[in-house]
């Protein structure tokens, strides 16, 4: 695709973004809740999207899968008010569509076995039930405009004016780099334009490339994002990938995904087992009366997290060594 057609998407993009986006007000009241309250709280969204993670990563699934799970799972945490005990359900559900829409046919993993390997205690009427509610409140079709989108459109416009630095600009490092900011809720308050802006002049800085960072002044000049805008953005993706980059986070090491589970989970991946339904989902908005239903959190009842197996775009090395050293600057002057 030429310059002037890539800059053409990039602003028809630019101007649907807005009906993709979770609703503020939801965001920040998922925020708001604390970790001992009957509702979602951002701790319980980010360790749930972390989980998305490995699941993505163990099926074989795309990057789009993910961001487009993880979009679906946003905009209706933000509509719909639900308990712990069915995020689970509603983020495999996610996924699931997610998958059935970027993956071919027959990738898409089957229902039982996403809900035996993610570990969930759920049967697959619920599971089929849920995707019904998310698909019907979010008015979902077959596609989202996400931060991804604009990834991959911006890191196509560098090339375009950049041929020979075609092997620095990794859009596969710019790609596991979305997927961290992800999994902090903050940054669903991003538009994607903006945040994929500051991750690709995050990278740019990191290769000192003069003529791929006017090329990221002129996109930012093309869709009018205001410098104040940017730079809060740009400041809180260098926080998180600095973060993400100390050996104090929590990550995996340098292998691929490996499966790890407890005997009875083994057993329980290769006998049958009735599993009860779920009781009735409450649909209330945020903004309606709330439900009186007990809200038992599903970590509680014997579902283990996989964040700690996030995959092998988790590693280390796709976040930026000049950040650690920056810190490792200001520790010494300090």
């Amino acid at each position: 695709m030429d310059a002037f057609k890539l800059m053409k998407e990039l602003r028809l993009n630019y101007e649907q973004e807005v009906h993709y986006l979770p609703k503020e007000t939801g965001l920040s009241l998922i925020e708001s809740t604390t970790q001992d309250d009957s509702r979602i709280s951002a701790k319980c969204r980010d360790a749930k999207v972390e989980d998305l993670w490995s699941l993505t990563s163990f099926f074989g699934y795309s990057t789009q899968t993910f961001v487009l799970a993880v979009n679906l799972l946003d905009r209706f945490l933000a509509m719909i008010r639900i308990q712990p005990k069915h995020l689970s359900c509603v983020s495999l559900s996610c996924l699931h569509m997610a998958a059935k829409v970027t993956e071919e046919e027959c990738n898409v993993t089957p229902s039982d076995e996403l809900i035996r390997i993610g570990q969930c205690r759920f049967t697959v009427s619920d599971l089929s039930r849920m995707e019904k509610i998310v698909s019907e409140k979010l008015n979902f079709k077959s596609k989202a405009i996400t931060a991804l989108t604009f990834l991959h459109l911006y890191h196509q416009i560098a090339l375009s004016h950049c041929t020979e630095r075609k092997e620095t600009l990794s859009l596969e490092k710019l790609e596991a780099q979305l997927k961290a900011c992800l999994c902090r809720i903050s940054f669903s308050k991003a538009k994607p334009s903006v945040l994929a802006l500051s991750l690709l002049r995050q990278e740019i800085e990191a290769v000192q490339s003069e003529d791929m960072l006017e090329i990221a002044y002129h996109i930012q000049r093309h869709l009018k994002i205001a410098d104040s805008e940017l730079l809060l953005w740009s400041e809180r993706v260098a926080l998180c990938l600095l973060d993400y980059a100390s050996p104090e986070c929590s990550k995996p090491n340098h292998r691929k995904l490996q499966w790890i589970v407890s005997r009875r989970t083994a057993q329980n991946l290769h006998s049958y087992r009735s599993v009860p339904e779920l009781p009735t989902i409450p649909e209330n908005c945020w903004d309606e009366s709330e439900s009186e239903d007990s809200c038992e959190d599903m970590m509680s009842s014997g579902e283990e997290s996989l964040s700690s197996s996030l995959g092998s775009d988790a590693e280390g090395p796709y976040f930026p060594l000049h950040l650690r050293r920056q810190k490792h600057r200001q520790h010494l002057h300090a």
